[in-house]
């Protein structure tokens, strides 16, 4: 038995960036950070890691992900931890690692996720992408976007 599950409650470091592909479907490209803080044993003083996580949402999930969430953002993501190999322009193999999201919950209220009163409210609750197929994506750059 295997399990590659990820949990991630973080905000977002930029606004997400969407890729529509000429063959159907579309990626969402996520930087979400998470903290973890604690108290130095010797000094008692508060300290501080962010670590940063490359996130891909695809089709409908990512598209719900484009309209409604800004840089700041709280959101709860589920998924898979996947490394992808590519190779750059001068034909050295490279290494991506990212999180291949299935599920997503917007957790701020849409006053705090930086969108403006005209907006479209979201639907309620959380959303999830089903329709997967692992080579749907690659376009051999590396990323899924832009």
């Amino acid at each position: 038995m295997s399990v590659n599950k990820v949990i991630l409650v973080g905000r977002l470091g930029v606004d997400p960036e969407s890729r529509a592909f000429p063959t159907g479907g579309s990626i969402c490209n996520l930087r979400i950070a998470t903290s973890e803080s604690w108290r130095d044993k010797q000094t008692g003083e508060r300290q501080e890691r962010t670590e940063w996580h490359r996130v891909i949402l695809r089709n409908k999930l990512g598209e719900i992900a484009q309209q409604y969430l800004k840089k700041g953002a709280q959101v709860y993501i589920e998924g898979r931890i996947q490394t992808r190999k590519w190779q750059d322009k001068g034909g050295n193999d490279m290494y991506t690692t990212e999180i291949v999201g299935s599920e997503m919950t917007m957790l701020d209220s849409k006053s705090n996720a930086g969108s403006s009163a005209g907006d479209p409210q979201p639907p309620a609750g959380g959303y999830n992408d089903m329709d997967y197929n692992p080579g749907d994506y690659d376009n051999g750059d590396g990323y899924y976007g832009g």
